[in-house]
C-alpha cells in the first residue's frame, strides 16, 4: 500500500507528508527533550561549544580493524573525536581523544559506568539519559536530542540531530557546530564481517572480527549490526553541508569502502 501511494503522490508532497508524520511521532519526546534539567544545562553547553574551533582540523575515529594498519600515535596533539567503545584503547595509545561521542543505546547501557569515567566532553543521545543516575551523570556529559526520523544535517547541535545510522554522522554534525573546517576520517571501515538485516541486535560469541579489537564488543555484548545505506544518505547531507560552508570532509581510513568523501593518504597529513 506504501509503495503504491508513494508512485501516484508527486514526490514533494509526499516528502511533507511523511516528514510532518514524523514530527508528529516525535511530540511525545519533546517536552523532556528541551526542559528537563540536565537537558537545559546540556544546551547552555552546546551553546558554549558552537564555532569554538573554527578554522582548525579534527581527526574522527571509527573502530573499523583499519586502525590497527593506522599509526594513531600522530593524533596526540590533534583534535580527535573517539566513538562508542575506542577508548579501550587509551591505555596503550598513552593519551586520549578531545571529544568522545555515542548514540546507541546497547552502547551506552551496557558501558555506562566506562563512560561516566571518561574526563573529557561527552556527547550522547537524549533518550540514553535513563541509563544515568545522579552518580553517573556529570558536568562532562552533554545530551543531544536526536531521532531516526526526518534526515537532515544540523549545523546547530543544541536542537534536533538526525542520527542518520551511526555514531559518524552524528560526530559530523557536532565538529561543524564547532566550526571545524576540516574533518578527516579514519578507522571508518564502511564494512562489516558480520552480515544481517540493518538495525538486528546480535550478541558476540567470542573475538570481534569486525572493529579493531578483539574485545571491542567482547563475548555476550549485544549490539546491532550495521545500516550501511542510510549512513551513506547522512554522508552525503554532510559532504555537502561541509561543501557548502567552504569546509570539507576527506577519508583517511586504509583501505576503506567508503566512497562518499575524497580519498587522502593519511601518512600523507602530517
Amino acid at each position: 500500500m506504501k509503495q503504491t501511494l508513494k508512485r501516484i503522490i508527486p514526490p514533494g508532497i509526499w516528502n511533507s507528508a511523511r516528514y510532518t508524520v514524523d514530527a508528529i511521532r516525535r511530540l511525545p519526546e519533546v517536552p523532556n527533550a528541551y526542559l528537563h534539567p540536565w537537558r537545559r544545562e546540556s544546551i547552555k553547553r552546546l551553546a558554549q561549544f558552537k564555532n569554538i574551533h573554527a578554522g582548525k582540523r579534527a581527526f574522527i575515529i571509527g573502530n573499523g580493524p583499519s586502525l590497527k594498519q593506522t599509526d594513531l600515535s600522530k593524533l596526540k596533539n590533534e583534535f580527535t573525536f573517539g566513538m562508542n567503545r575506542f577508548y579501550v584503547a587509551f591505555p596503550e595509545l598513552g593519551f586520549q581523544t578531545t571529544y568522545f561521542a555515542s548514540i546507541n543505546n546497547l552502547v551506552i547501557e551496557q558501558f555506562v559506568e566506562d563512560i561516566s569515567a571518561l574526563t573529557m566532553p561527552k556527547f550522547l543521545a537524549w533518550r540514553s539519559h535513563r541509563f544515568f543516575n545522579e552518580k553517573t551523570y556529570n558536568e562532562t556529559t552533554n545530551f543531544i536530542y536526536t531521532s531516526y526520523t526526518g534526515p537532515k544535517f544540523s549545523s546547530d547541535v543544541t536542537g534536533r540531530v538526525w542520527e542518520g545510522a551511526t555514531v559518524t554522522n552524528f560526530a559530523l554534525q557536532i565538529a561543524f557546530h564547532m566550526g571545524f573546517q576540516q574533518v578527516i576520517l579514519i578507522g571508518v571501515d564502511h564494512n562489516f564481517a558480520s552480515k544481517g538485516d540493518a538495525n538486528k541486535t546480535v550478541t558476540s560469541e567470542g573475538d570481534d572480527p569486525n572493529h579493531f579489537m578483539p574485545n571491542y564488543f567482547g563475548k555476550g555484548v549485544k549490539w546491532q549490526l550495521p545500516d550501511l545505506d542510510t549512513s551513506e544518505i547522512g554522508y552525503i547531507m554532510a559532504r555537502e553541508a561541509y561543501r557548502n560552508a567552504g569546509r570539507e570532509v576527506i577519508d583517511a581510513t586504509v583501505g576503506g569502502k567508503l566512497t562518499v568523501f575524497p580519498k587522502v593518504d593519511y601518512n600523507s597529513l602530517f
